[in-house]
């Protein structure tokens, strides 16, 4: 096919206009002649073979060309072109190309032609500014973040069109949490935040919290419950009965005499670990014991007989 269009640009075969704007700004943004001073003879010749892929793959009868008949079909003028301009299917002349700066301008809008690669204060060559990152607390329940779940956000934003007109729109936005995210995960959506003239947009950045369980503590990978039992089933032994956060019921044998400060584990019961898929936890139970708070003289006569006293 020779030139390849799309590596030039980054994208896929089935990249949307959308996603040819986006690669576009970006690289035209690094190769800009005006931003390599020091290097323009090399930026030009990027800038010009950037402006060069974006024009194509853009353009739906180039693209449509290029895809069949690859670069050889855009320079024979393969495309049809309007019979009232004069140029006939075939016709070279169909196949120029539009200038480098009129596409960047056309792309960052009416500003294009006069857009600053420096910042105000000091004039250094530094690239185009971009907004601070908006970050947004994502409250998710222990349940969500042991199963996992997809969470859908709606956003508003400013875009700026082809024409330096800024128009709001409404984006919905699918997050993936994934089981074993703690508190602190970042999701990322890049650039997603309002378009500015001669600003590159914020990144959208959603920040996990995880929201109080009425019954499990996170610590870490494990999951802790405190349990209160009576001394009697401290001493003779009692069944634990519990639901997992997957909606599992769990029955665990408290056999051994339970003390004060006696903590149990129950291997692979606790979250799971998201850098090692199929592995968890622990489910650590730690007790209260349930003191009487009087005994009768019969029953103090008893507890010192059993127990030796």
């Amino acid at each position: 096919m020779g030139v390849d269009y799309y590596n030039m640009l980054k994208v896929g075969r089935n990249s949307t206009d959308d996603d040819l704007k986006k690669a576009y700004r970006r690289l035209a943004m690094r190769w800009h002649p005006d931003k390599n001073p020091n290097n323009k003879k090399e930026a030009e010749a990027k800038f010009k073979q950037i402006s060069e892929a974006y024009d194509v793959l853009s353009d739906p009868q180039k693209r449509q060309i290029y895809d069949q008949y690859g670069e050889e079909g855009l320079q024979l003028g393969l495309f049809p072109t309007a019979p009232e301009a004069g140029v006939g299917a075939g016709d070279p002349a169909g196949g120029r190309f539009r200038n480098a700066e009129d596409i960047f301008a056309e792309v960052f809008g009416r500003g294009g032609r006069n857009f600053s690669f420096f910042r105000p204060s000091n004039g250094d060559p530094s690239g185009p500014l971009k907004a601070a990152p908006v970050e947004n607390k994502l409250p998710c329940s222990l349940e969500e973040l042991y199963s996992g779940s997809k969470r859908k956000m709606k956003i508003s934003r400013d875009i700026i069109d082809v024409y330096g007109k800024s128009t709001t729109v409404e984006e919905v936005l699918t997050i993936s949490v994934k089981p074993g995210w703690k508190k602190g995960t970042k999701i990322t959506f890049p650039e997603k935040g309002h378009e500015q003239p001669n600003v590159i947009p914020a990144d959208l950045i959603f920040v996990i919290e995880e929201k109080p369980h009425a019954i499990y503590k996170r610590d870490g990978n494990d999951l802790v419950v405190n349990w209160r039992i009576p001394l009697v089933e401290a001493l003779t032994g009692t069944t634990i009965n519990l639901t997992t956060l997957d909606k599992r019921t769990l029955s665990i044998p408290v056999t051994d005499i339970v003390k004060p400060g006696y903590e149990m584990v129950v291997a692979n019961e606790g979250m799971p670990i998201a850098k090692e898929p199929g592995k968890k936890g622990n489910l650590k139970i730690k007790f209260d014991i349930k003191f009487p708070s009087r005994l009768t003289a019969e029953q103090m006569s008893s507890l010192r007989r059993l127990l030796g006293g």
